[in-house]
Order: C-alpha cells, then sequence, then structure tokens
C-alpha cells in the first residue's frame, strides 16, 4: 500500500509537470498581448516594451517557463497583471468562497441522488423506478444556467424567500448548490441503480434472502457495500468537479469563486492568474482521483495494492 502511494503520488509529480508545460505553451500561442491589454492599447511601443521588461516577458520561452515553475513550488504564481493581486491570495480567497459552495452542492447531491439510486434499484421495473429515472435524465440533461435562472425566477423573484446572488449568508447558498447539485444528483442516482442491480444478481445476495435476512438489511448492508466501487469512482469526480468551480453558476448568482476567476483572468489575458488557476484545476483533480484509487482497497478486502497484487 505504502509503496503504490508512494509510487501514484511520484506520477501526480510529473502530470502536474506536464499539465504545468502545456498550458504555458497554449498560453504562449494565443494570440494577443496581455501588456497591450493591461495598457488598454494606448501606451506607445515604448512604453510596452518596458512593463514587458519588467514583467520578464521579453526573457526566452524557457527562462519564462522555468521561473514559473521554480515559483508554483513555492505556490508562488507571481502577481495578477491587471488587480496586482498575489495570484496565491486570490485562489485561497476565491477557494474559500467556492469549496462552501462545493460541500453543499456536494451534500444536496449525495442526499437526492444516492437513495434514490438504491430506491430505484429495489423497485426495479415499477412505476416510481421509471418516475426515478426520468427525473434523473432531466437532472443530468438540464442545462446548469437554466436551472439557475428558473430558481431564481421562483424562489427569488415569485416568492422571495431566498437571496438570488452574492454570498453574504448561508442561505445565499441554497440556490446554487441544488443549480450546481442537479446533474451530480442525476448522474449518481443512474450509477447507484446500475452498480446495485448489478450486485443485486449475484448469488450471495440470493442466499441471504433465502435464509430470511430482512430486504433492507441485504440490500444496505452487503448488496450497498459490494456496490460502492463505481459509485465512489463517480462520486469522487463529481466532488473533483465542483471543487474546481463552476462558471456559469457563478456567473449568474455573481459568486466569486474559482470558476468566475477563470472566466476573468482569461478575458484579460492574465497569464500568471491563469496559470495559477490551471495548476489549482489541476492538483485537485489529481489528489482526489488519488484519493478514490485508494480508497477502494477499503471498500472492497479483494483489492490490494504492492508488489504481488492483483
Amino acid at each position: 500500500m505504502l509503496s503504490y502511494t508512494a509510487k501514484r503520488l511520484a506520477q501526480t509529480i510529473f502530470v502536474l509537470i506536464g499539465i504545468s508545460l502545456i498550458t504555458f505553451i497554449l498560453l504562449q500561442i494565443v494570440p494577443g498581448d496581455p501588456v497591450a491589454l493591461m495598457l488598454e492599447k494606448r501606451a506607445d511601443p515604448e512604453t510596452i516594451a518596458k512593463v514587458r521588461h519588467e514583467l520578464g516577458l521579453d526573457l526566452p520561452y524557457y527562462v519564462q517557463y522555468l521561473n514559473f515553475l521554480k515559483g508554483a513550488v513555492h505556490l508562488d504564481f507571481g502577481t495578477s497583471y491587471f488587480t496586482k493581486e498575489i495570484v496565491s491570495d486570490a485562489l485561497f480567497r476565491c477557494f474559500k468562497v467556492t469549496l462552501k459552495l462545493a460541500c453543499m452542492s456536494f451534500v444536496f447531491a449525495a442526499i437526492i441522488g444516492i437513495p434514490s439510486g438504491i430506491f430505484s434499484a429495489v423497485k426495479r421495473g415499477k412505476g416510481i423506478d421509471t418516475f426515478v429515472m426520468i427525473l434523473a435524465i432531466i437532472g443530468v440533461s438540464a442545462p446548469a444556467f437554466w436551472v439557475a435562472i428558473i430558481l431564481q425566477i421562483v424562489f427569488g423573484l415569485k416568492l422571495a424567500v431566498l437571496p438570488i446572488s452574492g454570498f453574504d449568508s448561508v442561505a445565499s447558498y441554497v440556490l446554487p448548490s441544488i443549480a450546481l447539485g442537479a446533474r451530480y444528483a442525476g448522474s449518481m442516482a443512474r450509477i447507484t441503480r446500475t452498480s446495485m442491480l448489478e450486485v443485486m444478481g449475484q448469488d450471495y445476495i440470493r442466499t441471504a434472502r433465502a435464509k430470511g435476512v430482512r430486504r433492507w438489511v441485504v440490500v444496505l448492508k452487503h448488496a450497498l457495500k459490494n456496490a460502492m466501487i463505481p459509485i465512489v469512482t463517480l462520486v469522487g469526480t463529481d466532488f473533483g468537479y465542483m471543487l474546481t468551480g463552476s462558471m456559469l453558476i457563478e456567473k449568474v448568482f455573481s459568486i466569486p469563486g474559482i470558476g468566475k476567476l477563470a472566466v476573468d483572468a482569461m478575458s484579460n489575458r492574465d497569464l500568471p492568474l491563469l496559470e495559477g488557476t490551471v495548476m489549482y484545476i489541476a492538483f485537485v483533480f489529481v489528489i482526489v482521483n488519488l484519493i478514490v484509487d485508494l480508497s477502494y482497497a477499503f471498500l472492497d478486502p479483494r483489492i490490494r495494492y504492492g508488489k504481488g497484487a492483483s
């Protein structure tokens, strides 16, 4: 287990380096001069050249990349060209907002999606199964920004019971959490149902039922435990997406999270802020995937990592 964890951590480092290199190359070939945008295209060529020198943009590309990599190791991504805020401070500030939204959305999605999938699997072929799966498909298919706008109109404008923007209170996170979590609740319900149906067809489940074990004990204690690997895989990936911020949701509800920060960085071609945001997103995904992989051994004792393991 320890050797596998160390191997995956080493792979994580190489993945992050690869992502940083690809990101740096793509930002260099994208048209547009960040200095000209920063100076609003009103400065003369001498001023632009001076600013480029101060920012180190006139250095060879490989030197710029090595400087970026050196700073990234110390979580120093430089200073935003436009806001003059330290990038790491901006990421931390927005991360706290996105973390609250992600946790509330995740709780909503898990509470709705997983029990719905279990119930649908138990009632397979019945009307309630069809109804739950229709709702799941609607949840997965409905655009997040459309759901957000409908929620704003109904609960914010018509009923006036919840705020439609900002992040000043817990209530202000309710509508964004539902809008963001709806599609993930649908996907969790579908994968839970599929995984449960596969497990409930196994011989040991039929044996437990034949011995007179109560139905819901069989479902929750035996079937659900052995159906958890696909569910955990999806749940972990979904939480990773939530932690990287939802650009549309944060834009609609005026929430200053990671998603909005990334949009602003792309619009302004703010290279330090954009590079820092991309590295944050990459880090979140590789760590979430690592945690999900390691959790398999705890969920299924048959899975072992290390030398000689299969």
